[in-house]
């Protein structure tokens, strides 16, 4: 996956964050537990819309602080599915969430 995609971090001493897109997506999100709700995770997250139009990413549905995060980042929910397709094989649902462009197309 990080052949194919931007990555970046946060550092404090160690790594704190990281996140890494490509055309389209979002493909990992992450923060250390122990640095969450200090802003980290919100400004990974808006180096990729300054790189591609649109974003989508998938988090699991029981992961409802993810998916908060997303929808007050500007994601919305348009599709869930059973995780049959996921490689987790997750029993909850996977949640796709495409950010909308300016111009409010997906």
């Amino acid at each position: 996956m990080f052949a194919t995609c931007q990555l970046w971090g946060y550092f404090d001493n160690q790594l704190i964050s990281i996140i890494a897109f490509r055309e389209g997506w979002v493909d990992q999100l992450y923060v250390l537990a122990s640095s969450q709700r200090r802003g980290i995770g919100a400004a990974l997250l808006a180096i990729a819309p300054g790189q591609f139009p649109s974003l989508s990413l998938w988090t699991f549905q029981r992961n409802e602080a993810a998916r908060r995060f997303y929808e007050k980042h500007g994601f919305t929910l348009v599709k869930e599915t059973n995780g049959s397709a996921n490689e987790e094989k997750e029993t909850s649902n996977a949640v796709p969430i495409p950010r909308r462009c300016d111009d409010g197309s997906t």
